[in-house]
């Protein structure tokens, strides 16, 4: 294995700790702790799951540049720190810890005194139910439009009450079918694979385009959507 994940793991984990302070600060409370648990789901990785520890320290590194000012320093930092292409090492679980232990013992109180942090399952389930809000299209109203299976490439949800569902930002106003940027960014994003995290992406604010993705179709040219999209698979 090429020393390139660690590298970039370790240079990382270095960057939050040594601007902690000026994070804890801009972060807020939501950015917070949605940092802490996706360090938390990358110290949780298997050891020999390759691909899901590439996609947990993304998963890290989103939750920076989602929240940062493209000005702060670790911003810069993770825009010219790039992840090497090939096989990474496995999970540092001692890195992951140390960082950890910083900042649960940092953070700030979300409730009463005494109260406890949101818990990883408590963060994700808030957040997929921020994404189930958005405007989407049943899987039966998806059939009828296509005449059975739906296009390859789409975000696909499962919502407890509804079942499926397809968020509608990604078929145009006027024939209701896919946006060709959008089945482009998605196989970049792997929404086959992640369609919550492609869904977050698409949903939520974005400060290197101006604000949400799905909100810009039509308004920026494909190429910056996808140049963005490429920006976050690549960087870390």
């Amino acid at each position: 294995m090429n020393g390139g994940g660690a590298a970039s793991e370790q240079r990382l984990f270095d960057l939050i700790k040594q601007y902690h302070d000026s994070l804890r600060a801009e972060l807020g409370d939501e950015g917070y702790e949605l940092l802490r648990a996706r360090v938390k789901a990358y110290a949780e990785t298997p050891r020999e799951d390759e691909g899901a520890a590439r996609r947990a320290l993304k998963g890290v590194r989103l939750a920076l540049i989602e929240f940062l000012p493209a000005d702060h320093p670790v911003r810069q930092a993770l825009n010219t720190t790039r992840l090497a292409p090939g096989r990474m090492t496995a999970p540092n679980p001692a890195l992951a810890a140390e960082l950890l232990a910083t900042l649960q013992g940092r953070a700030a109180p979300t409730g009463p005194e005494n109260a406890a942090a949101p818990d990883t399952a408590t963060i994700i389930a808030e957040a997929r139910y921020r994404l189930l809000q958005a405007p989407s299209l049943s899987a039966e109203e998806v059939r009828t439009r296509f005449g059975g299976a739906p296009p390859p490439g789409l975000i696909r949800l499962i919502d407890p009450q509804r079942g499926a569902c397809y968020p509608a930002f990604q078929f145009t106003a006027t024939e209701g079918v896919p946006h060709e940027v959008v089945l482009q960014v998605n196989r970049l994003l792997l929404s086959d694979i992640d369609p919550w995290g492609a869904a977050d992406w698409w949903l939520s604010g974005n400060l290197w385009l101006g604000g949400p993705p799905a909100a810009l179709i039509g308004e920026l040219a494909d190429s910056r959507l996808v140049g963005a999209a490429t920006a976050l698979v690549e960087g870390i």
